[in-house]
């Protein structure tokens, strides 16, 4: 752990141009009560009762609200105790890596019942005192996470504890000034929660097209089209099942050795999730991991091999010139059949339970390459290939935008949360667009 001399050293560092007017507290002393974590109840309370905030949803968002969540049953004096209020700032009290050590979560307006789990700490601000969206904002701030880092351990798992969290002194604007300060970077998540909103009803719509016409058969004309018997089961006449490998190639590009470029963009497998890409990381060739190998391209699917029900999937759309992927991801890239089309194909329940049910391994469940390749895959007439991917371009185009225009306001959010915190430039002064 970072001794106490060190805490002191960053807090001077972080609070010694404060602006006037500010002052500097501990953490406790703005607490409407003292923090507490979460509680911890045997697996016959499960199932049941009110929701229960876990790290996945600690992790997966800063405002936790009305998610779908696991549920734990409650007595009377652990509602008292336990159920979270709107404002409280969730904390983790241990990650497997340091940054994880005290992420923030804030509780936003819970519609029901809401409990935390004995991973997480609590605390409750005196809102007379501190603005709630000030702090989350001030916690995850490269001060606030500096702060974070001088009370965390340095073992097998990183934590923190309640009492030093108390004990870390943090910096005290006027309320209006908090208040202004986090009005102006929740503008910015708004716009990108309301994107966000709008990219997953792309995505749904594009979904939904796909399954009336290639599950349920209801494609345009498909009344004058009679059903036969396949290997996966009854299908219209004409259509035909095939390898994957026949209409793709499976991993078709690598790096070869002598010919890596100086500098790549990469992703690997932690920054992948249901479709979406979290980080893109930049390196020189020589600095990257030993897995950065392969080679993926405009309309390329990538599919994590390693315990396939995580659903570790993207589509690759527009990427850089040096874009390139782990090798624990397979390459699926389209030959035969347009690259919507099979996106949607590989990625549905059906696929995903296909590859389970291949993967081996105890520990680390994992598929082949030839896994992919040898899996049979519906193919419908070209024409009707063709249509389909043509309306899924179109809602995909959309939806590449909006996330660029999230990628754009997190970057500029981002650039404005350490300056607000530490109170440079007067916020009232500040004229912000995030249109």
């Amino acid at each position: 752990m970072v001794g106490s001399s060190d805490t002191m050293e960053i807090t001077a560092s972080l609070f010694a141009n404060l602006p006037e007017g500010w002052n500097a507290k501990r953490f406790g002393d703005i607490l409407a009560e003292p923090v507490r974590n979460g509680i911890y109840k045997k697996k016959d309370f499960h199932g049941h009762g009110a929701k229960v905030v876990n790290m996945g949803e600690l992790f997966a968002y800063g405002f936790i609200s009305n998610q779908k969540m696991d549920r734990i049953e409650l007595n009377d004096r652990e509602r008292q105790a336990y159920l979270l209020q709107d404002g409280d700032l969730l904390f983790a009290r241990r990650s497997l890596v340091l940054e994880g050590s005290g992420k923030c979560s804030l509780v936003v307006c819970p519609s029901e019942e809401t409990t935390f789990e004995s991973s997480i700490i609590r605390a409750r601000l005196s809102q007379i005192e501190a603005d709630p969206r000030f702090y989350y904002y001030f916690w995850a701030s490269p001060f606030g996470r500096a702060l974070m880092a001088s009370i965390a351990t340095r073992t097998a798992v990183s934590g923190i504890r309640g009492s030093e969290l108390m004990q870390l002194k943090v910096p005290i604007p006027s309320l209006l000034t908090q208040r202004k300060i986090a009005a102006v970077l929740s503008a910015y998540d708004d716009l990108i929660e309301n994107n966000t909103r709008r990219i997953a009803l792309l995505e749904e719509m594009a979904r939904l097209v796909y399954h009336e016409w290639f599950v349920r058969f209801h494609f345009p004309g498909h009344e004058s089209v009679r059903l036969v018997d396949s290997p996966l089961g009854p299908i219209p006449e004409g259509w035909e099942v095939v390898r994957l490998g026949q209409v793709a190639d499976v991993n078709a590009e690598t790096v070869k050795r002598g010919e890596e470029p100086e500098e790549i963009d990469y992703i690997d497998i932690a920054s992948v999730s249901m479709g979406q890409i979290k980080e893109i990381k930049h390196f020189a060739f020589d600095d990257a991991p030993g897995r950065a190998r392969r080679v993926v391209r405009h309309g390329g699917i990538i599919w994590s091999t390693v315990r396939p029900n995580r659903k570790s999937y993207c589509l690759i759309l527009n990427p850089s010139p040096n874009l390139i992927i782990s090798t624990g991801f397979a390459v699926i890239s389209a030959r035969q059949a347009p690259y919507m089309y099979l996106y949607h194909a590989l990625t549905a329940e059906e696929f995903v339970g296909y590859l389970t049910n291949h993967a081996t391994g105890s520990a680390y469940p994992a598929v082949l390459a030839s896994d992919f390749a040898n899996a049979d895959i519906l193919l419908p007439p070209k024409s009707l290939l063709e249509a389909f991917h043509n309306v899924a371009v179109d809602l995909f185009d959309k939806r590449e935008n909006l996330m660029q225009r999230n990628a754009l306001l997190r970057r500029t959010r981002d650039l404005l949360l350490p300056r607000l915190v530490s109170g440079a430039p007067d916020v009232s002064e500040m004229e912000i667009d995030v249109s």
